[in-house]
């Protein structure tokens, strides 16, 4: 094996691939990507539960396939010069040069490395930056407890030309729709996906143009969900269990509404919390054009602080974790916050307006739980 590639196409296509390298691996060969240098060079890696390949375009002289420690070419790759970088499998060690930089890499046994799994058939296409924005938005809300599986994934709820991403973790929930191009106009299904391997891929595909998505039917022998670009693809398969119902929580109707600057509530949030851990409740006083903020209580350090805003309906004193707040007001993507309230003690929902006195888009939904908070 023996070619040359640019070193900005290496590493991404390493970075690519890396993402899915396994950590705790059941076999050594998982701790490798595998190099298979052909009419070009393609790259792969996979933990068993997610798969990756990227291919680009190389000079190459001669063909060749081999296993090299994973994480150490990733390494190396961010590392290298920006000059062309040669590959030359030697025995059992390949050679990899840029400039003046060389590097020799062992190789592993490649006749151990599993087959990846097949791509399933495309199920439609997506603007890459729409989904990545998506994803993004959802993930915030998906759980960090792997003894709860089902609460670290992303709901992923098909119906004709739309896509509905959801995610909680019992004290928030982020639920987004988009629209896409199904191949089948009237395909309708569900897949549940880990919230951490849609938000990898979606740092990356979000450079590209279109990205195209497919959802191996429910008949299929592996539940997999696939991504495709140009020239980088990756397979997952799907969580076990059952997505809890949440549609019903999402209120229709509410008592009192405040639009603000999301800027301005986001920059109080943080300085009011600054004398309190992140998860003691962050109290909101609403009322009269006016939302009151304190944190901290008896002999603790404590804040308060008091903005303008735009509010109707009756008084709400409310507390929220500032953390899960925050996260929401960041995820918006829109200059204000619309938040409705149902109760004092109820869940507020926030969504986004690019104008005070503008439409709501009710396409990206945040649902937050209230927390209990000393008198």
């Amino acid at each position: 094996m023996k070619f040359t590639v640019d070193s900005s196409t290496l590493t991404d296509s390493v970075n690519w691939v890396s993402r899915s390298l396994s950590t705790r691996p059941i076999m050594t060969a998982l701790l490798g990507i595998v190099i298979d240098a052909n009419s070009d060079v393609t790259l792969s890696a996979s933990d068993l539960e997610t798969s990756a390949k990227s291919s680009f375009n190389a000079e190459v002289k001669e063909k060749g396939r081999v296993l090299v420690p994973g994480r150490l070419l990733a390494e190396i790759s961010r590392a290298l010069p920006n000059k062309p970088v040669s590959f030359n499998l030697d025995g059992t060690r390949v050679l990899v040069t840029a400039g003046s930089a060389k590097f020799t890499l062992p190789t592993l046994p490649i006749n151990e490395y599993p087959n990846l799994p097949t791509l399933p058939e495309t199920s439609g296409a997506i603007a890459s930056d729409l989904f990545a924005a998506a994803v993004n938005q959802v993930a915030v809300a998906a759980g960090r407890d792997d003894s709860l599986p089902t609460l670290t994934g992303i709901h992923v709820d098909i119906s004709r030309d739309t896509i509905t991403l959801a995610a909680t973790d019992r004290y928030r929930l982020a639920v987004r729709e988009i629209n896409w191009n199904p191949n089948n106009p009237d395909l309708a299904t569900t897949a549940l996906l880990r919230a951490r391997t849609l938000a990898d891929a979606a740092k990356t595909i979000a450079s590209t143009k279109n990205i195209s998505f497919a959802i191996a039917p429910v008949t299929a022998n592996e539940r997999l969900v696939g991504f495709s670009t140009e020239s980088k693809s990756m397979t997952s398969r799907q969580l076990d269990g059952t997505f809890p119902p949440y549609r019903h929580l999402l209120p229709n109707e509410s008592i009192a509404t405040a639009v603000i600057e999301v800027s301005a509530l986001l920059d109080s949030v943080r300085r009011v919390a600054l004398v309190t851990d992140k998860t003691v409740p962050l109290r909101l006083k609403f009322s009269n054009n006016t939302l009151h903020l304190e944190a901290g209580a008896g002999d603790e350090a404590q804040a308060t602080e008091e903005i303008q805003i735009s509010y109707t309906g009756e008084p709400i004193d409310i507390a929220f974790n500032p953390t899960f707040l925050a996260d929401g007001l960041n995820a918006l993507g829109t200059t204000y916050v619309n938040i409705a309230f149902t109760g004092s003690n109820k869940p507020a929902v926030l969504s986004g307006k690019n104008k005070i006195d503008g439409e709501i888009d009710s396409s990206y939904r945040y649902l937050l739980m209230p927390m209990r908070y000393a008198s």
